[in-house]
């Protein structure tokens, strides 16, 4: 929220410097994102004085100007501003000054064949106004070479982010308050008198919707003349970043900003009949003021008459009742809406506007009768005309909140001792009331406020949070434990393993497109308010948004990418941890050895998935290769690896083409993934390190086997069935040759394995060597295998 320092002190008496009042706000809880200074956007500026004016030699539309800065030496300076003449008084903007319309440097130039030192300036290109016909006119006794922004006065602009539980602090008011509470000057309080009315309300107004509108204020001001609003009305709108329109919408902006209280103005001759408040009708539709027709619901609210919908309750007026400048007759309106009722109807109409984000915040429901005051006095002060009674339509949900507290709090919960007296005076300046036995009453104005501890928070946090002392927690003797849980030590292992690898980590966002979702399978969790809809829906895979980092990647040139992420995937049973790996471009550049440059495959996925499952110490011998990778792999070159057919521990394998195509990547890209909530938990406790390399007192002896099988065998089920047919005695199995041609029958493969078998106490005679391969040869013939003779 943005405010001028001239604004803040309409309601703070105050001698504190901008500077100040910034370190005081984000001291008290307002974060300060900037403070603008104008006066360092007019520097390079001057008031000057145009002694002669004479026709541009070889140009009708230009004059050349002799032109007094003050220090008596006149300048040069060609200009095509038809009111330029001699003795007219204005701003030189010298070489050297940006302009703040265009951001451009001036400089010394020649315009015509004519040197220029400079330009005399227009409202709108100091961005002071709109007017563009000629340039600025000052009074004949301005001091001719002061500095312009000197002359024009400096007014810094604040700008604080107003956390979403802070709705008192969506006006000028409510800042002001807090500062006055912190020590840096005195509240003024409000000026709100009320107006009588001179005749009934000519206007029948009534909510008949009780839930969305409790309140419905309302009357009308007859014979107002719509103009500019005044010059200081518009310095303070300018200030928040809005632009003047007209007085009678000014003034109504100027409430909301100031007390934080929206209110609307309808122009009385476009309504027809009673003003209501009420549910939308299937099929009604209201063509706002931002020019946008929205389709409506029975679930929102709205301000209706005879003849339809004018405003989206709460959110936005409508066209066809605003206010112009042919309109005499007003009725204005104030009200309270429910501000879950106004959340849900932004939301669904993904239409946001300073109102929205008051009113589901919750606005003080006790400001009706003074909002309405202080609106028609400012309206009637500046556009005249004749106001009616007041009609109140509804009652607003006013509650008293008393809440018991003990001021021992302060530094048992927030961490310092302040005096009683202190947290009493505190408590008054910020609007509530404790009485003598510390029950608390709080102002209407803080709905957020709804415990002890929210009034810890408020004592704390204008006595100074700069004033708790940092206190160390208490600590065991001895060494310190270990603290990371095991799922979080897996994490480590698996992060380090993938970088040894030569993978780059990246963060990816964890919301993408429906699109993105949909490559992967779609997403079980769709946001209701997106960021954007790029970013709409929770990922089910943590490959999309890997697929638009290559992509990036790629597009700039990149000759070779490799990234991993870990982060989590969201499914319909809740989120669960991953790692996905993905390999595009050049796996080796080209060279003299092997020619061209070559490309990832499926194996170097494969080798990567296994590499980083053995650093989470996974029983990677047990895992059985399977199909079934999923859509997004391609047929064939993909599989998964599983402990037992169910449960799938990962997936490897290059990326299906039409995934590519959808992420505009054109280079094959190898992938894995590994879920880490299914690797199984290690048994029993783990110790720092592991067990005391012992090497076997015999040596190791080999045996080669070589099995006839069905061709569609994985060779992985038969290394692993012949490593388990002796365990006591098979301690490796390798497959080193699979031969298909010719002395092996059609539809089978020749699989030949290497087994290890460690002797234990003795070395092995011919008789245990020949049991041991009867077992093996017995194991493999399960699986359909037959010994090649």
């Amino acid at each position: 929220m943005k405010f001028s320092l001239s604004w803040l002190k309409d309601h703070l008496d105050t001698d504190a410097t901008a500077e100040v009042i910034a370190e005081k706000l984000s001291a008290i809880g307002l974060e300060l994102e900037s403070l603008e200074d104008p006066a360092a956007r007019l520097a390079g500026f001057r008031v000057a004085k145009v002694l002669t004016a004479e026709r541009h030699p070889d140009a009708d539309k230009l004059q050349v100007l002799s032109v007094d800065t003050g220090d008596g030496q006149p300048l040069q300076v060609v200009c095509g501003a038809p009111n330029a003449r001699a003795g007219l008084v204005g701003v030189l903007g010298l070489p050297g000054a940006v302009v703040p319309a265009g951001g451009f440097a001036l400089k010394k130039s020649a315009i015509r064949g004519v040197e220029s030192n400079g330009m005399m300036c227009s409202t709108r290109e100091l961005e002071l106004g709109d007017d563009h016909d000629g340039i600025i006119e000052l009074p004949a006794d301005a001091p001719v070479g002061m500095a312009f922004a000197e002359y024009h006065g400096s007014d810094p602009v604040f700008d604080v982010a107003i956390t979403p539980n802070r709705p008192d602090c969506m006006g000028v008011y409510g800042i002001a308050r807090d500062l006055a509470a912190a020590g840096l000057g005195t509240l003024k309080p409000i000026a709100a008198q009320a107006v009588p009315g001179a005749y009934p309300c000519p206007v029948e107004i009534r909510t008949d919707d009780p839930e969305g509108c409790p309140a419905f204020y309302g009357r009308v001001i007859k014979g107002v003349k719509n103009g500019p609003s005044p010059a200081w009305i518009q310095d303070r709108l300018k200030s928040a970043g809005q632009r003047p329109i007209s007085a009678l919408v000014d003034l109504t902006n100027y409430l909301m900003l100031a007390y934080g209280r929206p209110a609307h103005a309808y122009d009385l001759a476009r309504l027809t009949g009673a003003v209501v408040a009420r549910r939308a009708r299937d099929g009604e539709v209201c063509l706002a003021l931002n020019g946008k027709e929205y389709a409506l619901d029975p679930g929102m609210t709205v301000i209706a008459d005879d003849n339809g919908v004018h405003d989206i309750a709460g959110i936005m007026g409508g066209e066809h009742s605003g206010c112009s400048e042919t309109t005499t007759d007003v009725l204005l309106e104030i009200a309270y809406f429910d501000p879950v009722r106004i959340g849900d109807t932004g939301r669904k109409l993904g239409l946001t506007s300073d109102a929205r984000q008051r009113f589901e915040r919750g606005v003080d429901p006790a400001f009706l009768d003074a909002g309405l005051a202080i609106l028609t006095d400012l309206i009637v002060g500046v556009c005249g005309g004749d106001p009616s009674e007041v009609v109140r339509a509804g009652e607003p949900p006013i509650v008293t909140k008393v809440i018991a507290y003990d001021p021992a709090m302060a530094a048992t919960l927030g961490g310092v001792a302040i005096p009683d007296a202190e947290q009493r005076a505190t408590l008054h300046a910020l609007g509530f009331d404790a009485d003598a036995q510390w029950n608390v009453t709080v102002p209407t104005w803080r709905p957020d406020v709804d415990g002890a501890p929210d009034i810890v928070e408020e004592v704390v946090r204008i006595h100074g949070l700069d004033g708790v002392e940092s206190t160390p927690l208490p600590r065991v003797d001895g060494v310190a434990r270990p603290t990371a849980t095991p799922a979080q030590k897996l994490e480590r292992k698996v992060r380090r393993a993938a970088a040894g690898l030569g993978l780059n980590e990246v963060i990816t966002w964890s919301f993408i497109s429906e699109r993105e979702a949909a490559a992967v399978g779609g997403g079980s969790w769709v946001l209701q308010n997106p960021i954007s809809e790029d970013l709409k829906v929770m990922r089910p895979s943590l490959l999309p948004g890997l697929l638009s980092a290559v992509q990036r990647n790629l597009d700039r040139g990149a000759p070779s990418v490799r990234l991993f992420e870990l982060g989590r995937r969201y499914l319909a049973d809740g989120e669960h941890p991953a790692i996905v790996a993905v390999m595009a471009g050049e796996r080796t550049p080209r060279q003299w050895q092997s020619g061209k440059a070559q490309s990832f495959d499926a194996f170097d996925a494969k080798s990567v998935c296994l590499e980083i499952l053995r650093s989470a110490n996974a029983p990677v011998d047990n895992l059985q290769f399977m199909g079934e990778a999923g859509s997004f792999y391609h047929p064939g070159q993909s599989a998964t690896l599983r402990l037992g057919p169910k449960t799938i521990v990962a997936s490897f394998g290059m990326v299906h083409p039409e995934t590519l195509k959808i992420f505009g990547i054109n280079v094959p890209v190898a992938a894995m993934g590994i879920h880490l909530d299914a690797l199984p938990a290690r048994k029993g406790a783990a110790g720092f390190a592991r067990a005391a390399y012992s090497p076997p007192a015999l040596q190791a002896v080999t045996r080669d086997f070589a099995f006839l099988v069905d061709a569609a065998l994985p060779a992985g089920d038969l290394v692993r069935t012949v490593k388990g047919a002796d365990k006591a005695n098979v301690v490796a199995a390798r497959l080193f040759d699979d031969f298909r041609g010719a002395g092996v029958p059609e539809r089978q493969k020749s699989l030949a394995i290497e087994v290890t078998l460690q002797p234990g106490e003795k070395s092995y005679d011919e008789a245990e060597l020949k049991a041991i391969a009867e077992r093996i040869t017995a194991a493999a013939a399960k699986l359909g295998a037959v010994l090649r003779g």
